[in-house]
């Protein structure tokens, strides 16, 4: 294999296609129990003003696995980091198939986000493959795996749920896992970074590169109130779905898969930034949340039409969560290569916090408040992004 000591002028369209699909595959295991919050807690045993936890737990390993491995991509070889992630997510999975108790189920979620964090170890490793110039039409073209795997996943995992059992959803994906890891080892070039610093030092880096890094924190927590609303909207949908609507985990699998269309927003986001439009469109995605979820929240009513308008705000939802992400990258993965590993990570940790407690939030507001004390929730966090955006709208215009 190639050792990627130099960025090369293109990246082949298989490389881009094989790198997309790990991530969604991968990032769709975070996603999997979202829309399987009933049948998992009636089965293990949670009550409902805890049900979150069953995804939250999950986002918080990833966010563990962000900040302290993820950053290992600056040190080490990047291919046997990605398979030797995917082997815990592997036996995780085991481990949630046969959880005898609750205890061992949420262990088994805790460790399942942990090893998941092969997706971030793979998307600047796609970076390291582009020219400047392409850099962000490559970002959001893997983007689009990675979040074509988060909306699939809650869709699959409804129907499989629905004529199988959710066990099964899992048992699928160990062994697609398993395959995936199998291909990857065989297929990615080695890319072998040049360390400056030992691991204590690299991790102890952290916190002088958030501090020292205004943009980075701007953009951390512009994404971190959408992915929270954005999380909240997908763990308490479910819930709504069935309680005033009636639907199976058929009806809330067709719901989900809705949601797909919000992807779109991804690679068109990518595009854009490269011409210099980052700024304003984060504006415009930040906007688009807050107004999707205020249209969720005024719905009333369980006819087709009331139906019809959480579909719309669904997918509006999701087109300006998944098109801000871009924005961000596009932006973080410029600020310097030899530390893209420990941006990332430290990116996805900060947002990936929102998307934890946004799912917290979601579970215990839907119990002791229902869907309008979740969904003034899920309105409050865009908002606050973007009263924080009017403060960088003042700015002179740039990659910001």
């Amino acid at each position: 294999m190639n050792n990627l000591q130099s960025k090369v002028n293109s990246i082949p369209n298989w490389l881009m296609f094989l790198l997309a699909a790990a991530c969604g595959l991968i990032v769709a295991n975070l996603y999997y129990a979202q829309t399987l919050i009933g049948p998992i807690s009636s089965s293990i045993g949670i009550p409902l003003g805890a049900a979150g936890l069953i995804v939250t737990l999950t986002q918080v390993g990833y966010v563990v696995g962000l900040l302290f491995i993820v950053p290992l991509s600056d040190l080490i070889e990047n291919r046997r980091l990605v398979i030797s992630s995917l082997v815990v997510v592997i036996i995780a999975l085991i481990g949630m198939i046969f959880a005898p108790n609750t205890a061992t189920f949420l262990i088994s979620a805790l460790f399942i986000g942990i090893g998941s964090v092969a997706a971030q170890i793979l998307v600047p490793y796609a970076t390291f493959l582009a020219a400047d110039e392409q850099r962000g039409r490559v970002v959001g073209n893997v983007m689009s795996g990675l979040l074509l795997g988060i909306m699939f996943a809650r869709p699959l995992a409804s129907l499989i749920t629905e004529y199988w059992g959710w066990r099964e959803v899992f048992i699928l994906s160990a062994i697609v896992i398993l395959l995936l890891a199998i291909v990857l080892s065989r297929a990615l070039p080695q890319r072998k970074p040049t360390p400056s610093l030992q691991y204590g030092a690299l991790i102890r880096s952290l916190g002088s590169l958030l501090k020292a890094t205004p943009i980075l924190r701007r953009r951390a927590f512009y994404q971190a109130c959408l992915f929270g609303s954005f999380s909240l909207f997908w763990t308490v949908i479910p819930l709504r779905l069935t309680e005033y609507f009636h639907l199976t985990q058929q009806g809330i699998a067709l719901f989900a898969l809705a949601g797909v269309a919000g992807a779109v927003a991804a690679p068109i986001a990518g595009r854009l930034a490269d011409r210099g439009l980052t700024k304003w469109l984060s504006g415009i995605a930040i906007a688009v949340s807050a107004l999707a979820f205020l249209t969720a929240y005024l719905v009333r009513g369980d006819s087709f039409a009331a139906l019809a308008l959480l579909l719309v705000a669904a997918i509006v939802l999701d087109m300006g969560v998944s098109g801000n992400l871009v924005l961000g990258q596009r932006v973080i993965y410029s600020l310097g290569s030899e530390m893209r590993g420990r941006l990332n990570g430290l990116f996805m940790a900060i947002f990936f916090i929102g998307g934890a407690v946004g799912s917290f939030l979601g579970g215990w507001a839907y119990a002791y408040g229902g869907w309008a004390l979740a969904s003034l929730i899920g309105i409050a966090l865009p908002v606050l992004a973007f009263l924080y955006y009017l403060t960088e709208a003042k700015q002179p215009s740039g990659n910001a």
